[in-house]
């Protein structure tokens, strides 16, 4: 429980410094406003930065747009009512959690395999539920 929670506050920590960065007029984020499409290049981002060898000269580079793709997701979609009730949307949120506890947590320290393992059954659901438009 007391992990759920740490998790928990390390998210609405990152969410608060993303949303410190964003106009109040309007999303600076890059994201397009269409959930579904948003949704896609989140997990293809999220993807891109767990497939990556340890090793790798863009590793952190790549850690760095992955925690930024979060903080801007969330920001965007998570007071959003008419998306909120979504299986995509709530799935996504675990994973985003997930994730975003791990590089709070551990910022050098690679994402364990059974974390990965985890976050692509989460994303291959949320792909699903984006097909069946829920």
């Amino acid at each position: 429980m007391k992990r759920y929670w740490s998790r928990l506050l390390a998210l609405a920590l990152v969410v608060v410094i993303g949303l410190m960065g964003c106009s109040s007029n309007a999303f600076s984020d890059g994201l397009s406003g269409d959930y579904r499409q948003d949704t896609l290049a989140v997990v293809n981002t999220l993807r891109n930065a767990l497939d990556l060898p340890d090793d790798a000269p863009e590793k952190a580079e790549v850690q760095t747009e992955a925690r930024q793709k979060i903080n801007e997701f969330a920001a965007r979609y998570q007071r959003d009512g008419s998306i909120a009730g979504l299986s995509s949307f709530t799935t996504m949120r675990t994973a985003l959690n997930s994730l975003a506890g791990h590089y709070s947590s551990y910022p050098n320290r690679p994402v364990p395999a059974k974390l990965k393992k985890r976050l692509e059954q989460e994303f291959k659901q949320v792909e699903m539920a984006l097909n069946r438009n829920s």
